[in-house]
């Protein structure tokens, strides 16, 4: 298997997916009062030439020229398929029923960019799908052309390869979201996380909330991910998995506690430490407490102590280097985008516990949650978390 899909599925919770659909019927509705029309005809093309390179399963698997490793993954994937409707009540329907090699590493490169010092991410937003968080480009030179500009205001930018993206089902009709090249090749509980994430995509939407969404999606993943290595899973794919999950854990926290200091640093957090960041000022450094100046210099030290700390946690794990490229590229626009996977996440797991782990009601309670305003959504989710 490539060695760029193993270190994606390595680090894959923070990998984000880009809902094309707002682009994509933007594009077939000639709107242009939000974005330009190369940027919708990218998205359209793009798109269907992903369609168009998918075939059903059943095809490859019939297929003499394809090799025995794909039929083995693209089996294993209907077995899932089958599993996120029985046993998760995920919508049954053409999505992943089909398979596409896209002959490059990613279905997409998003962008995201936020402010030199905040770690709220820039919004984009387009007719039907309303307004998210990220950009994506099906390819890559597009996406860094895109990012130039933005840099050039001051912005933090990423640009990073995302292995899936989902239609929101709205595409079904047409065939449906596909299996991809760009992930086939996960290990086998990383492969069962994402497909469950992006069915997930397909029950709730709500507009203008990236946040919402893709924690949900990332809830239904964990507590699914979680059922389907329990009770499908051969013994060496849960150990295979145990073996990611405790590195994904402890980058997470390492992650998560340069978040809370940059937040801190920003007067963003619920914590503000001024004296702290005022104490921890390189020495020949003198400006007052809060200037662009002070916190230029502090944000540099917190990130130069996150690598510091990333380097002895990869010594821990004996050199496995699957986080590099994210730690390479990390800046305030990448936390922002880690955060919108994770934020909302232990509320949506505290609202499933408390529905008895029913997940019909589950999802009913969710598309309630979706029905209200964005803070009154993302309260609520907040006091269930602080309940459980």
């Amino acid at each position: 298997m490539n060695r760029s899909l193993r270190r994606q599925a390595a680090n894959r919770w923070f990998g984000a997916r880009w809902l094309i659909a707002g682009g994509l019927l933007a594009s077939l509705g000639g709107c242009t009062a939000l974005g330009s029309l190369a940027y919708y005809w990218q998205s359209a093309h793009g798109h269907l030439a992903l369609m168009q390179a998918a075939r059903p399963v059943d095809d490859w698997l019939q297929d003499p020229a394809a090799s025995a490793r794909l039929k083995a993954r693209l089996a294993l994937t209907q077995d899932i398929r089958a599993f996120a409707v029985s046993e998760l009540h995920l919508p049954e329907n053409a999505s992943y029923r089909r398979y596409a090699d896209l002959q490059r590493p990613a279905a997409v490169w998003n962008v995201v960019a936020a402010p030199e010092r905040s770690l709220k991410l820039e919004q984009w937003c387009f007719p039907v799908a309303g307004c998210v968080a990220y950009k994506g480009f099906f390819n890559e030179a597009d996406a860094q052309a895109e990012a130039a500009p933005l840099r050039l205001q001051g912005l933090d930018v990423s640009v990073y390869p995302v292995p899936a993206y989902s239609t929101l089902g709205w595409l079904n009709w047409a065939g449906g979201d596909p299996l991809l090249n760009t992930f086939i090749g996960y290990p086998d509980g990383e492969l069962a996380r994402l497909i469950f994430h992006e069915l997930a995509h397909q029950v709730v939407y709500a507009e203008d909330d990236s946040t919402f969404n893709e924690s949900f999606a990332t809830a239904v993943e964990r507590l699914g991910g979680a059922r389907w290595l329990a009770r499908q899973a051969s013994p060496a794919a849960r150990d295979e998995f145990a073996r990611h999950e405790a590195r994904r854990q402890q980058f997470r926290a390492l992650a998560l506690q340069l978040r809370s200091e940059l937040e801190a640093l920003y007067g963003e957090g619920q914590a503000q430490a001024p004296q702290r960041a005022q104490a921890a000022l390189p020495a020949g450094l003198t400006s007052p407490t809060g200037s662009a100046v002070l916190q230029r210099a502090l944000k540099a030290q917190a990130f130069e102590t996150f690598r510091q700390r990333y380097a002895e946690l990869k010594a821990q794990w004996g050199g496995y280097a699957g986080y590099d490229p994210w730690v390479a590229r990390a800046n305030n626009a990448s936390l922002g985008a880690m955060a919108t996977y994770d934020e909302l996440v232990p509320g949506f797991e505290a609202l499933f516990e408390s529905q008895g782990r029913d997940w019909p009601r589950f999802y009913t309670a969710v598309r309630q949650l979706a029905a209200l305003p964005k803070l009154g959504r993302h309260a609520a989710l907040k006091l269930h978390a602080a309940g459980s």
